[in-house]
Order: structure tokens, then C-alpha cells, then sequence
């Protein structure tokens, strides 16, 4: 089995209505990601290399349109949110590692809701290129 790096890898078995699991969608979106889903404040340090930096509302909606459960988020001190899915016993962040080695915590988080973060024209229609993107792979072209 590949090595992961993102948040609750090593625990995220829950499976979609194709039976692939976070792990199967983070390696599908890994060739979805790019300056164009990136949050525009942080696309002038986005690169291939650090891939899912900026894309954690977009990822953990899709996320959440996949694998049910609810998106939360990190508070991160500056009146942002590093948003997370939990879909059941499950907890997983796809774009954890964009923080390197710091440690999140991950407790006590609120939850984020889409038509707050979606109130963002510019965020929703990165969701909607990032989602297109991914149903492109899909087999059957849907979620």
C-alpha cells in the first residue's frame, strides 16, 4: 500500500457507492489540484509539490458530497478555518499536509457549513472546477 501523508490516512476505510475510500480520492484529486483550486490568497506559493495548499473548504465539501458526515475546522488564529471531514468514526483532513510537520488539533472544532464558505462566488466555483475534475475520473462520471 502507498504512504500517506494526510491526517487519519492510516484509519480512513469508510467507502464511497464506487468502494474507493479517502485514500482513492486523495490520489484521484492529487491530479485535480492546482493553482486554479487554490485559495487565491495563497496561489502565489502554490506548486506542484505542496499541492493541497489552499484547498481545504473545496476538498472537504467534496469531501462531504462523498462520503457523508460533516466538514469542521481548525481555528487557525487569524479568523480562518483549516476545514476536515468526520463521516462517521472516521476523521480525515485530505490537505493536512500543507502545514508540514505542524500538528493540528483537531478537538473541540466547530463545525463549517457550505453556504457560509459558498457565500464566496470565487470559492464555490473553485469547488465546482475541483468536483468537475474528479468526475472526470470517475468511471461512471459521477459522485
Amino acid at each position: 500500500m502507498a504512504e500517506y501523508g494526510f491526517y487519519g490516512a492510516e484509519t480512513a476505510n469508510i467507502k464511497d457507492r464506487h468502494g474507493l475510500t479517502p485514500r482513492d480520492i486523495y490520489d484521484l484529486l492529487s491530479k485535480v489540484w492546482c493553482e486554479k483550486t487554490c485559495a487565491p490568497r495563497m496561489r502565489s506559493e502554490w506548486t506542484p509539490e505542496n499541492k493541497t495548499l489552499g484547498q481545504c473548504s473545496v476538498t472537504a465539501f467534496l469531501a462531504q458530497d462523498i462520503f457523508g458526515g460533516k466538514v469542521f475546522g481548525v481555528p487557525l488564529g487569524d479568523g480562518n478555518y483549516h476545514c476536515f471531514n468526520v463521516a462517521g468514526d472516521c476523521v480525515f483532513d485530505l490537505t493536512s499536509e500543507q502545514f508540514g510537520d505542524r500538528c493540528l488539533d483537531y478537538t473541540g472544532c466547530p463545525e463549517q457549513f457550505r453556504n457560509v464558505h459558498f457565500a464566496k462566488e470565487e470559492k464555490r466555483l473553485r469547488y465546482e472546477y475541483l468536483k468537475a475534475g474528479l468526475l472526470a475520473l470517475l468511471p461512471d462520471g459521477r459522485i
